[in-house]
């Protein structure tokens, strides 16, 4: 009979013989004692091996897995022509690339494009594309799409809100790879403009431009972007409600992880917080921070950075005179409390502010956190109005000051948007206004009739209301002095030679480093005039899933660049050596 333990090695046979005939020997219980520690042996040794194995591995991206978000708002123009709303320029962005891509950090980088050069003089901007560039429907991308793209947001019938910053740039195609845009003058923040999403030449060549906005394919739309539509679905009114996007494979910068992402699409936000309740959306984006204490987020993860976009009061000098008062405009922004209007109109998804400057950030922020007071705002802000000549009429409760023989009381209205965030924004301000013996009349009003109304035609005393800068520090806009008519922005009606001369100068300086130095020198200018009132810059809140990883938001220009790394986001994930996963 073979020995049953016997191997084709003849050491490791003569040593498994002979420990077969030793335990053949023992006792039943010596047995039994003898196995229970063989068992044990190799069961620690398994486990140490596993243990070691386990340090040599790393959890990496793998493809598959689908995401589904829930958006307030229909989708009319998937078209980077046309986009308008939040929900368009959400699909846009999945949809489409440019020749440059905007980065989580605030920079650009290439996309459709290889290479970029600017001319010395930064007029003129040469781009080559990538080799083997295709579109959803895998026909080639050229300069002939580029060309085709911009040309139709300069044609004023297409109506693109793209337009005025393309007005008048000359377009040169070399060749199937090279092309150029030349600017009649100088203006760096210009370079952002590229990240525009590209057409198919091919397929809209035909579409009329007085039919653009009316085309089904701003419905279907095919671009070169990370995700391509695979399924449309429409309610009874044939309103989209429904679009299942699927990872492009041939995209410029790579296949995307996560193999689908849908989109759902609902009337109002309270909504979309109960699709998100009953598990048809697992994403939200932009949604009121007050609503989150209303979510379970036992499965979900909330990402928050601020966004560039500014709140403040904006003083008119011209309408209301009381404004002409320099020691004015400082008591009333001293005696705002603004962290509480961060804490309780936000829910601490914000950050105080003291300037038209958008607070830069290279990480995501939550909960602002402000010095303790050394001297009580309510005293300093009365400090600043007595020394100045101003007193209390002890029977109104009115601070007034008598200027040329007339008493002038100080008293002015308020005037903001019918939304709950700039209602009870303004609420809280008043508050603290009449601490220090202010007299103001709250005039609230629809948002578009605000802007037909008071905003565009200047007829406010003071308004509440927000302006998006961007992270290129381009404040022209919004302060120099030449835009203080409609359509200007310039809606404080600010005029300072100093601050026009920086303003200028940011608009021709290349280097945002530099760009942002320049921003604060103006910021010392404007802390100086005090032509408004800054309080909060509002951060962007994203609901997601836990298991949705590598989402970067850090400098976000608008809500749709959420999506700027979605190639990278990943849900699936696999257990690799290191030594493979680089």
């Amino acid at each position: 009979m073979n020995n049953p333990i016997a191997t084709k090695n003849p050491k490791h046979g003569r040593f498994l013989e002979a420990l077969y005939k030793t335990v053949q020997v023992f006792s039943l219980t010596e047995k039994a004692i003898f196995y229970i520690l063989l068992a044990i042996t190799i069961g620690t040794g398994l486990t140490l091996l596993s243990n070691l194995n386990n340090r040599f591995l790393i959890e990496v991206p793998n493809y598959g897995g689908s995401a589904t978000e829930g958006i307030v708002g229909v989708p009319r123009f998937v078209n980077p022509v046309l986009a308008a709303s939040d929900a368009d320029k959400d699909l846009t962005s999945l949809i489409f690339s440019g020749l440059l891509k905007s980065t989580s950090n605030g920079s650009l980088s290439p996309d459709l494009a290889e290479k970029y050069e600017i001319s010395a003089d930064g007029r003129t901007y040469t781009f080559t594309l990538r080799d083997d560039l295709y579109f959803h429907d895998n026909k080639a991308v050229t300069t002939d799409d580029v060309e085709f793209t911009i040309q139709r947001i300069q044609d004023p019938t297409v109506k693109s809100p793209k337009r005025p910053v393309w007005d008048g740039v000359q377009i040169q195609k070399m060749d199937s790879k090279r092309i150029s845009f030349t600017l009649k003058q100088p203006y760096a923040p210009f370079l952002d403009n590229f990240t525009i999403g590209i057409l198919p030449k091919h397929i809209w060549n035909d579409v009329p431009s007085d039919e653009f906005s009316f085309s089904e394919l701003n419905a279907n739309a095919v671009g070169s972007g990370p995700y391509k539509i695979d399924e449309v679905k429409r309610n009874s009114y044939g309103l989209a409600n429904y679009y299942n996007l699927q990872s492009f494979k041939n995209y410029a910068l790579g296949k995307p992880f996560i193999k689908n992402i849908n989109f759902r699409f609902y009337q109002n936000e309270s909504d979309l917080i109960d699709a998100f309740k009953n598990d048809e959306v697992t994403s939200l984006a932009g949604i009121s921070p007050a609503n989150l204490e209303e979510l379970d987020m036992k499965r979900s993860k909330v990402i928050s950075t601020t966004l560039p976009r500014v709140f403040g009061v904006f003083f008119n000098q011209n309408q209301a005179t009381v404004f002409l008062n320099k020691e004015v405009r400082q008591a009333l922004n001293v005696a705002i409390d603004k962290k509480r209007i961060v804490d309780e109109v936000l829910f601490g998804f914000g950050e105080v502010i003291n300037s038209p400057v958008p607070p830069s950030s290279n990480t995501t922020k939550k909960v602002v956190v402000v010095a303790e007071e050394t001297v009580p705002r309510v005293d300093e802000a009365l400090s600043i109005l007595t020394k100045a000549g101003w007193t209390l009429n002890t029977k109104t409760g009115v601070m007034e000051k008598k200027i040329a023989d007339v008493v002038v009381p100080l008293s002015f209205s308020l005037a903001t948007g019918d939304s709950a965030e700039l209602r009870q924004t303004a609420e809280l301000v008043m508050e603290d206004w009449r601490k220090i013996g202010v007299s103001v009349d709250l005039k609230i009003s629809e948002i578009g009739d605000l802007n037909q109304n008071m905003i565009r035609p200047r007829k406010f005393d003071a308004l509440l209301f927000g302006e998006v800068v961007g992270w290129e520090f381009d404040l022209y806009p919004f302060w120099h002095s030449s835009q203080r008519n409609d359509p200007g922005l310039n809606v404080a009606l600010y005029a300072n030679i100093a601050a026009d001369k920086i303003l200028e100068s940011i608009r021709t300086t290349q280097e945002k480093a530099e760009r942002r130095v320049k921003a604060g020198e103006f910021e010392g200018l404007f802390t100086a005039d005090m032509p408004a009132v800054f309080i909060y810059s509002p951060s962007f809140v994203y609901v997601t899933p836990a298991s949705l990883q590598n989402i970067s938001l850090n400098e976000l220009t608008n809500p749709s660049e959420r999506f700027l790394n979605v190639n990278e986001w990943y849900i699936e994930t696999n257990r690799v050596w290191k030594i493979f996963a680089y």
